[in-house]
């Protein structure tokens, strides 16, 4: 029923191992197949080893989402609508309640879905589709995201000029009556505001609420400096800790005004918080501001291998001026965002400025991303969020 894509003799080993990625340089026969189409893996002696979505220019030819010797068909709803439901319950019993009505419902590799990303703000699914194949099913996983009681589907693609994936559907809300495309969430039991159209990713970095909630455990009495703050997560849960002074500081004025917006939601007018619209390295190396705990939680700064030396640097810059201007017996909150930058050459990187900056640092807190990013064991690429918690004498 499905072309078959044949692998090189011994090539086989990661699928087997369950890791879905195939890569161009393992394959021995392309399939007759077009960008998207689901296609069956068979190992050299055309032993079915599972299937997945074709991609005949991208280094990842293939993205497999099913490992099974089994002959299957993907036309119908209930198999996609089963997978969506397993991770709906996962998130369920682990992250939704009456304090948190934000989070991420379908995680790519991580939910055994590649090419999918599905956020949820209340009742509204902020989908992302990220390969062809998954534009190919998007019925199916429409149909089983409102399965689930969601009302608004909303398509948020990320289009450049180095996007192969032919990706066709315009961006707008799918299904039903559209919805505002703004919207307050809650998280923890804190408020904020949502720009679905034009916010960073799908709207708000769901990815960092463990973190964030952790950070409210440290600002007591603290002066709080919160860089690359975006539309400030962390400053609000910083006052929420009963910090004594909040500093937002961004390159983006539109960020920073949305970032005064969510602190007055929670906080009102006269909160101790200042936004500032400025480069973060410029403004850690001038400021004179005496600050008892720093949260650095900037983009990318590795979008893809080769950029790993460059952003290693930029890395390293960020957190030697952090170790260099925070109190003695401060906290600073330090993360990578970076997939090409792993957990440890990040560690190795910090220690470094903080071996350059000449003070003495200890680790409190080994930071990821939370339970509603699940890590698929068999692709740990799906950890890509890093932190560390450090004490600065």
């Amino acid at each position: 029923m499905y072309k078959n894509l044949i692998l090189k003799s011994g090539r086989d080993r990661s699928i087997l191992n369950r890791h879905p990625w195939v890569f161009s340089g393992a394959i021995k026969t392309m399939p007759s197949a077009e960008n998207g189409d689901i296609v069956a893996v068979r190992d050299n002696q055309q032993t079915l080893l599972g299937y997945g979505y074709f991609s005949p220019q991208s280094q990842i030819t293939c993205r497999m989402f099913e490992f099974t010797s089994q002959e299957m068909d993907f036309s119908a709803a209930p198999y996609w609508h089963q997978k969506i439901e397993k991770a709906y319950q996962l998130r369920k019993s682990l992250v939704t309640g009456p304090h948190t009505n934000a989070y991420r419902l379908l995680h790519a590799e991580g939910d055994f879905l590649p090419g999918i990303i599905a956020d949820i703000y209340t009742d509204i699914a902020v989908v992302q589709l990220l390969i062809k194949g998954t534009e190919k099913v998007l019925l199916h996983l429409m149909s089983g995201l409102q399965a689930l009681g969601i009302k608004h589907i909303y398509l948020k693609n990320k289009h450049s000029p180095g996007f192969r994936e032919e990706v066709v559907t315009p961006n707008g809300f799918l299904t039903g009556e559209e919805a505002g495309l703004h919207v307050v969430i809650q998280e923890n039991g804190l408020q904020f505001s949502i720009d679905i159209e034009k916010g960073q990713k799908t709207g708000f970095f769901i990815d960092q609420r463990d973190n964030r909630d952790l950070l409210r455990k440290y600002t007591a009495g603290k002066r709080v400096l919160n860089a690359f703050s975006y539309t400030g997560g962390f400053s609000v849960y910083a006052l929420a800790g009963r910090a004594t002074l909040v500093h937002s500081v961004d390159i983006s004025k539109d960020a920073t005004s949305i970032c005064d917006a969510n602190v007055a939601l929670n906080f009102g007018p006269a909160a101790a918080h200042q936004s500032i619209t400025a480069d973060c390295f410029d403004y850690l190396r001038h400021t004179t501001e005496a600050y008892d705990v720093m949260v650095l939680d900037p983009p990318a700064f590795a979008k893809n291998a080769k950029a790993v030396p460059n952003a290693a640097r930029g890395y390293k810059d960020l957190n030697m001026t952090a170790f260099k201007k925070i109190r003695p017996g401060g906290i600073l909150f330090t993360f990578s965002c970076s997939q090409n930058i792993d957990k440890d050459l990040f560690r190795k990187i910090v220690f470094s400025a903080a071996a350059d900056a000449g003070r003495n640092v200890r680790i409190l807190h080994q930071l990821t991303q939370p339970v509603d990013h699940p890590v698929n064991i068999f692709h740990p690429e799906g950890e890509y969020l890093k932190g560390l918690v450090l004490h600065v004498e």
